[in-house]
């Protein structure tokens, strides 16, 4: 890439952070928050010599409660845009039982949203489910789809007029492939079958919440958030350019193939350069996060531009790293974004960034460990920390980029 003077972006970028509810909201009731207590998960942790307490999510960050300290964490920021997802389970904690003073909670936090020039990027599944759906089957049964209907009509009825942008689903492939493929996430499957039941099951969800979501406003711009993975051959040995094809077409590009009419834009979570070698994908780890993933600036270019073909506008709603010393984040934050503008003079039209996270919050199955926030969170008080990327990040939203200072 050749290096310019400057890096400045076009009138009307979203500049933004995103998190997501089981993550940082506190005291969630689903799947996930049984599966962190069960036997079965306590057992595999202690064999693991691990303390089980880091690896439940608790209190989290507390945002529910807290969410005006991550408004000023924002304004903090300069950002003119947030993402951040509804819990269903909040909403609907019995089936058919719907919890309006949680509904008025999110719509209160919008508003304060809105009252400083920040606007929302609402997902409505990030993953966790309440237990009455798990009991129902999960996104095995299709018996739930029309369940995920009328939650999707009830939450964009509720905050029509607040929210133009969705997210009906968070990395659907990631999901089924860690839910119900690998096994490592609840409810813990290992089955082929299921996980490309799984995806099928999602993809439908998908077409009917975009169908509620437009009869509702047909102005509602709608998409997922798709985990892309810029893959690469090793070297020029076919084997390894075949798999990475594959691997490409499986992983990035089927789920969005299946929804390409009924998307209005291409949603994209980067964070992964994998180097396929002999049919495995191995990563060249010449600097790495604290999750151990390559830090690969110029993987973004590569997969915005393999987004380029749906003619869409592409929105980029996660991409950061685990980095509890903040050493990497400013470069990494910049580098990245030299690409992004890179990809969008050769004329990809990519209309955001969302930097994940705004908070350090509970990862999934790594538990409390990872450190993604550009606000470092302390856990027992819930106070939030600025890191030193928080002045690059917040410098770069207000003059809408940067000079290279290389």
């Amino acid at each position: 890439m050749q290096e310019r003077v400057s890096y400045f972006f076009p009138k009307n970028f979203y500049w933004g952070c995103a998190s997501s509810s089981h993550q940082i909201e506190g005291n969630t009731y689903n799947d996930w928050s049984e599966w962190e207590k069960s036997e079965e998960r306590v057992g595999e942790l202690k064999r693991q010599n691990k303390d089980p307490r880091e690896y439940i999510s608790g209190s989290a960050a507390n945002s529910f409660i807290l969410n005006n300290q991550d408004i000023a964490c924002l304004k903090e920021l300069n950002v003119n845009a947030y993402r951040f997802s509804i819990e269903w389970s909040r909403i609907e904690p019995e089936q058919g039982s719907f919890d309006y003073e949680a509904l008025k909670n999110y719509q209160n936090f919008i508003l304060k949203l809105k009252a400083n020039n920040i606007e929302p990027f609402v997902t409505l599944w990030h993953w966790p489910i309440p237990i009455w759906v798990r009991d129902l089957g999960g996104w095995q049964s299709k018996k739930i789809l029309p369940f995920f209907d009328r939650y999707v009509k009830i939450v964009a009825e509720f905050l029509d007029k607040n929210v133009d942008y969705w997210v009906t689903l968070n990395e659907p492939t990631v999901y089924a492939s860690n839910s119900y493929l690998t096994g490592q996430w609840p409810p813990q499957k290992k089955s082929l079958f299921l996980s490309l039941k799984v995806i099928k099951n999602l993809i439908r969800a998908h077409k009917s919440a975009y169908a509620v979501l437009k009869n509702i406003d047909t102005n509602n711009q709608i998409g997922i958030a798709s985990h892309n993975i810029n893959f690469d051959p090793a070297g020029k040995k076919v084997f390894n350019k075949v798999v990475a094809g594959l691997a490409n077409y499986f992983w990035n590009e089927y789920f969005l193939n299946k929804i390409s009419g009924e998307q209005d834009f291409v949603g994209l979570n980067y964070y992964f350069h994998n180097l396929i070698n002999y049919g495995f994908g191995k990563n060249e780890n010449k600097l790495i996060s604290d999750m151990g993933w390559e830090l690969y600036p110029e993987g973004v270019k590569h997969v915005i531009k393999g987004l380029d073909k749906y003619k869409k506008p592409i929105y980029i709603l996660e991409h950061g790293l685990a980095d509890k010393d903040d050493k990497h984040r400013a470069w990494y934050l910049k580098e990245s974004l030299k690409n992004i503008h890179e990809a969008i003079a050769s004329g990809s039209d990519v209309r955001d960034y969302f930097h994940w996270s705004l908070l350090d919050n509970f990862e999934w199955a790594d538990g409390f460990f990872p450190r993604f926030g550009l606000y470092e969170v302390n856990y027992k008080t819930f106070e939030r920390t600025p890191r030193s990327a928080v002045k690059t990040y917040s410098e770069i939203c207000r003059e809408n980029g940067f000079k290279n200072d290389n």
